[in-house]
């Protein structure tokens, strides 16, 4: 069907569009997670709020992608790695949205704690956001790339993530041990913790579904050495 040149020239200007959304989104939520983060360390409440209310715009791309990916599928009827890649791009496109909407939790918190004395010093959290944000940029850079190397080491980089989130569960149970006082202090910035972690996984499973893209192997539930 695409053996036309004037096809095939406009259905790779197709696909750069779709490569290029995806790359905005993945920007655009990086950018949310690190305001999240940001405003909770620095108690920025006003930041907390932007966070939340830009949502909408990467909701109204999450929209948009999906349009480009089923117009691609419908009209262009592509084959073989076109099709992989667009099939690749609905399910990477639902990730990226999903750590869009962690991030809002996490500004849900940081308005909360904020309203509250500081019960610790945030150490591992910031820690934990830079590589939560560097999973994200690999991840994409895997999908975009077919760079299957990278795809790897994101998905070895979720072992650190995990590793923090517990560490960080540990620490905060002990305040609570102390003083029944610090609990619910302890609590919200323990979900920050965990909403990190649910981003990190949402980051191996782009890696995953662009080795799955790349060389039709299934690797979630395997393990990584």
């Amino acid at each position: 069907m695409m053996n036309n040149p004037h096809i095939l020239k406009t259905f790779d200007k197709e696909l750069k569009t779709l490569k290029d959304k995806i790359l905005e989104m993945g920007e655009m939520v990086q950018e949310a997670i690190a305001a999240s983060i940001r405003s909770l360390v620095e108690r920025d409440s006003d930041l907390a709020r932007k966070v939340i209310e830009d949502d909408h715009k990467v909701n109204e791309l999450e929209v948009q992608i999906d349009g480009i990916c089923l117009s691609l599928i419908a009209l262009r009827q592509p084959a073989g790695g076109d099709l992989r890649f667009i099939a690749t791009g609905l399910k990477v496109n639902v990730d990226l949205e999903r750590i869009g909407d962690l991030a809002v939790n996490i500004s849900e918190r940081a308005l909360d704690l904020n309203k509250e004395p500081q019960l610790k010093p945030y150490i591992d959290i910031p820690r934990m956001d830079e590589d939560v944000r560097w999973m994200i940029r690999g991840a994409l850079d895997a999908y975009v790339k077919k760079d299957e190397a990278i795809a790897m080491e994101v998905i070895q980089r979720d072992e650190e993530v995990d590793q923090l989130n517990m560490q960080i569960a540990r620490e905060l149970l002990t305040y609570m041990m102390e003083d029944a006082k610090k609990v619910s202090s302890a609590m919200k910035i323990m979900m920050v913790s965990k909403y990190l972690e649910r981003a990190a996984d949402h980051a191996v499973n782009v890696a995953e579904q662009a080795i799955f893209m790349m060389k039709g192997t299934v690797v979630r539930h395997q393990k990584i050495i």
